[in-house]
């Protein structure tokens, strides 16, 4: 005779239960709520696990479109930066950057970019904010994003400041800002006679869930000279 304990049974819930929920079909966007299917299924659940469970509550409001969900939640994450800087160029002098990354406007696509970046000595000093617009779904492994913004360039031998046009390319190799490269290529003052190209190559990589690595390679090519800038940060995302 099974003990008390054995016989009664107790409430379980896997993948066949979020299943038996509303059938999915299997073309493409079809993953949407239809309240008629879930209101016609009967579910005989223990309220309590219905209270623990976030994902099941959502699933019993309505059925989400797992696709969409997957295409909108971002790859990468907005990065707040701090970091060392050195500049070849520059007699090897050494210097600072900070910056914040892609603070994201909404679900637009459109971000929002600051940095600051100068040298110990005094004898370089670059600062600027840019409005990115990623034309993909920001939960895309490739994306591209036309750049614009304000720049301000200061060295020994010139400075600019102006508008700062260009486009930027992101890879997303580790979705969530796991691993991300990205190569931006963009004026200052472009078309004026102290235009300025700004060609920077950024590698990031995480360490823990929220702090990760960052390097950057950065030429800047003026009719006067070129300059180069090799960058490394820890950033914290959010």
């Amino acid at each position: 005779m099974a003990s008390p304990a054995c016989s009664q049974e107790k409430p379980s819930f896997g993948i066949g239960d979020l299943a038996s929920l509303a059938p999915l079909r299997s073309t493409p966007g079809s993953l949407t709520s239809d309240s008629s299917l879930l209101s016609q299924t009967s579910i005989d659940l223990d309220p309590k696990l219905i209270d623990s469970s976030p994902l099941l509550q959502r699933w019993l409001r309505q059925v989400p479109d797992v696709l969409d969900d997957i295409r909108r939640d971002p790859s990468f994450r907005t990065r707040l930066r701090v970091g060392y800087s050195q500049f070849p160029s520059t007699d090897q002098a050494g210097g600072w950057n900070v910056g914040v990354e892609d603070v994201f406007v909404g679900r637009s696509g459109i971000t929002f970019s600051a940095d600051y970046q100068a040298s110990f000595n005094g004898d370089r000093e670059a600062w600027g904010t840019d409005l990115r617009y990623y034309l993909r779904p920001l939960g895309s492994y490739i994306n591209v994003a036309p750049v614009l913004g304000y720049r301000r360039l200061e060295t020994t031998r010139y400075s600019t400041d102006g508008v700062n046009l260009g486009l930027r390319l992101l890879l997303v190799p580790s979705r969530t800002g796991a691993a991300d490269i990205s190569l931006t290529q963009s004026w200052v003052s472009p078309g004026g006679d102290e235009e300025v190209g700004l060609t920077t190559l950024s590698f990031g990589y995480a360490v823990t869930h929220n702090l990760r690595l960052s390097t950057d390679i950065q030429k800047q090519n003026a009719r006067q000279r070129k300059d180069s800038r090799v960058g490394i940060a820890l950033e914290w995302m959010f």
